[in-house]
């Protein structure tokens, strides 16, 4: 059970609410992310405690390989780390962007895109965010509505509520509103496309850059009627809330103990607290676990005993 440094980041559109979340002792304003696991090349997180305490996340996957990350995944990711996990608090409106597929990634020369999903913690009261096209437009029509500041006009708008799930597949453009507290697991990527920014300029005085073409090659145009992720809330059980080629999600809303079976399972686990307290049991090893703690479980994991009151999340690809 190996738990990493986090990596915070001071952003201008950051809050207060992570490193309360996290439990961390942290004199830092305006922290709008942390980075719990992450193999992203100058941003890799650092193993806090065990055997392989200070080494980074990289190390970690060319040192265990297939051990760490299960014999598919290795063959497939090879030495790098094939998630990333993140806290977001956003105390303002995020630009609109939009993420490429593999593919498209591929074609302009990036090394991938990125699919993620959202999974709403606490929000400000009446935080919004968007999440798809509500309505269809050619792209011709998105750069004139980049141009005219009308773009947000055909995007769906949701209020957002504690334990709603958003699966944002490469290409669906999207954007975390003002009041917005998020996990965010994703495909380790860091390739961004800046649609609009609602005309903010940064300390300096300057917009920040656009990325108008390259997003119009990565947009999916596709209208559907619900972007929501629709399941039940169930106490004591995992419900699926996402899954797709990158990874597979669920919820698990403990009050009573329970034993997680990965014995079939040929993949590393990620195990994410979102709210109250507990500790896991593992090999005769204990460890508590709370609200904001992230762990990484290899892939030699057989099961893991959960106790406690505790709700998290679970991924693994």
């Amino acid at each position: 059970m190996i738990k990493f440094e986090p990596l915070l980041k001071q952003t201008i559109w950051g809050g207060s609410k992570i490193i309360p979340f996290k439990h961390l002792d942290a004199q830092l304003e305006n922290v709008g992310e942390s980075w719990e696991i992450s193999g992203v090349k100058d941003n890799e997180t650092v193993v806090a405690n065990g055997p392989f305490k200070g080494m980074s996340l990289n190390q970690l996957v060319r040192e265990q390989k297939e051990l760490l990350v299960g014999k598919e995944n290795y063959q497939r990711f090879g030495d790098e780390f094939p998630l990333l996990i993140k806290f977001i608090d956003a105390c303002q409106d995020l630009s609109i962007q939009v993420h490429p597929t593999d593919e498209i990634a591929h074609r302009q020369g990036k090394s991938r895109g990125k699919t993620e999903m959202w999974y709403a913690l606490e929000p400000t009261p009446g935080a919004q965010l968007y999440n798809g096209l509500k309505q269809q437009i050619t792209p011709e029509q998105y750069k004139e509505m980049v141009e005219n500041d009308t773009i947000t006009d055909a995007l769906a708008r949701y209020e957002v509520s504690e334990g709603d799930v958003f699966f944002i597949p490469a290409g669906r453009i999207h954007a975390i509103g003002a009041g917005c507290f998020v996990a965010e697991i994703q495909q380790t990527s860091d390739v961004t496309y800046r649609i609009y920014d609602f005309k903010r300029k940064d300390k300096n005085g300057n917009y920040r850059e656009l990325h108008t073409q390259l997003a119009s090659e990565s947009i999916d145009y596709t209208v559907l009627d619900n972007y929501r992720a629709e399941y039940e809330h169930t106490r004591n059980e995992g419900v699926q809330v996402a899954t797709c080629p990158y990874f597979t999600t669920a919820v698990y809303d403990l009050t009573e103990p329970m034993t997680l079976d990965y014995s079939e399972l040929d993949s590393f686990v990620i195990l994410i607290g979102v709210k109250g307290a507990g500790k896991l049991i593992c090999e005769g090893e204990e460890m508590s676990f709370q609200m904001g703690d992230t762990v990484l479980l290899p892939a030699t994991t057989k099961e893991v005993k959960v106790e406690g009151e505790v709700k998290f999340l679970e991924t693994y690809v």
